[in-house]
């Protein structure tokens, strides 16, 4: 493979990097020495599961594999304690020690559905920067100003505003940056959103006596809303160990517009295979449903197998499709008193709903159907029988209810 040709899978989908002429100046460089480059990606275990918005970068990770070079995934145990400022209007909540360990061991079991363990170095940033006296970090801090942190546009919003910083904030940019120092980083990925901390990173490489890395920035995937990015806590997220059939469902309700970006950045075909798929659904030979069941299928069978994708697309057929019922519905028994119970009491009970707040809003927008049937009063009185009855919220959410009845 050329040169030129490993610059284009490697930098293929990349919105950003700085700089070419160093890339390529450091591609050359390692096959002149026939040693691979030391990719590095710095994840902070602040949430317990991995969502497809972080696999943008790691099959960037990948593909740098199969190119035969270095990836170091960087779990930043020690930063994660700081919280990392970026995109922030005020701080964010310091996670305990435990917290870190529990989510980091979580994402070593996920990680390696993408990345090739043989090919990959887990590496924890506490092993150094744990390890720092007082006088390292106050040496490390005399590397950066106050004046170069206020250009970060989320800390000058703040100041502005009268909104505090705390010094810990600013350290996080210059530890991220050591990391690259302790790994001696030949390349960094990160998020477009990242760009500040990438930044520093190349600067403190310098103060410390090293080449500076190659810095990639890769684009953020939107989530099922498609205008927020993808995010557990917005609830627009796709978890890569959700179940078969439910990562399915929720690939399947992406509208047809936000399918191509999931194409462009999740799917493994190549952009020209991705472009004659959307050219012949602009022809009319390719129906867009097909088009999103084949995308949906794919992801789907990368995380769970080809049978757990078959499987999923047959699933959704028949419940969405075929108007059925599916068959893996979970089962609730509501022990009673009482001769008949409100529809939003048996949403909650159920856990259909979260609270009663949010029942009422699910029965008065008219998702909620009994036994088929559209439920649209909340003071609704649902007959405490002892027959099987089908509660179904929404298109997605299903639960097969039996009352127990006692006197």
């Amino acid at each position: 493979m050329t040169i030129e040709e490993e610059l284009e899978i490697i930098t293929r989908n990349v919105e950003e990097y700085i700089s070419e002429e160093e890339l390529v100046a450091k591609l050359k460089k390692s096959r002149q020495e026939k040693r691979p480059l030391r990719i590095k990606a710095g994840f902070d275990p602040t949430a317990p599961d991995l969502h497809l918005g972080h696999t943008v970068l790691l099959n960037k990770l990948r593909q740098f594999q199969d190119l035969g070079h270095e990836v170091y995934f960087l779990i930043g145990d020690f930063t994660a304690m700081i919280g990392d400022p970026t995109g922030r209007s005020e701080v964010r909540k310091a996670l305990t020690r435990e917290e870190v360990l529990k989510n980091a061991e979580t994402y070593k079991e996920q990680v390696f559905k993408i990345l090739d363990p043989e090919k990959t170095k887990v590496v924890f940033n506490s092993q150094w920067l744990g390890r720092m006296s007082a006088e390292d970090m106050v040496r490390l801090t005399a590397k950066y100003t106050v004046a170069r942190m206020l250009e970060r546009d989320d800390f000058k919003k703040r100041f502005r505003e009268g909104i505090p910083i705390f010094i810990h904030e600013f350290i996080y940019p210059l530890m991220q940056g050591y990391d690259s120092v302790a790994l001696e980083a030949d390349i960094e990925l990160g998020g477009t959103d990242q760009r500040f901390n990438l930044l520093v990173a190349r600067d403190i490489q310098r103060e410390y006596g090293q080449e500076p890395e190659v810095i990639m920035m890769l684009p953020i995937l939107e989530g099922l809303d498609g205008v927020q990015k993808m995010s557990k806590s917005l609830g627009n997220y796709v978890g890569i160990t959700e179940p078969p059939n439910q990562m399915y469902g929720k690939l399947m309700s992406i509208s047809d517009e936000l399918m191509w970006r999931y194409y462009q950045l999740l799917s493994n075909l190549s952009p020209a295979e991705i472009e004659k798929k959307k050219r012949e659904v602009q022809e009319g030979r390719y129906h867009p449903k097909r088009a999103k069941m084949d995308l949906a299928f794919e992801i789907v069978a990368r995380f769970h197998g080809v049978e757990a994708a078959k499987k999923a697309e047959e699933e959704f057929e028949r419940v969405f499709a075929k108007k059925g019922l599916p068959e893996d519905m979970p089962e609730m028994v509501i022990v009673t008193q009482d001769p008949k119970l409100k529809i939003t009491r048996i949403l909650t009970d159920t856990r259909m709903a979260r609270s009663n707040a949010e029942a009422k809003r699910l029965v008065q927008q008219g998702g909620v159907r009994w036994d088929g049937e559209r439920v649209t009063d909340i003071n609704a009185e649902i007959p405490c029988d002892d027959k099987e009855h089908i509660l179904r919220v929404g298109k997605k959410k299903f639960c097969r209810v039996r009352f127990d009845v006692r006197e």
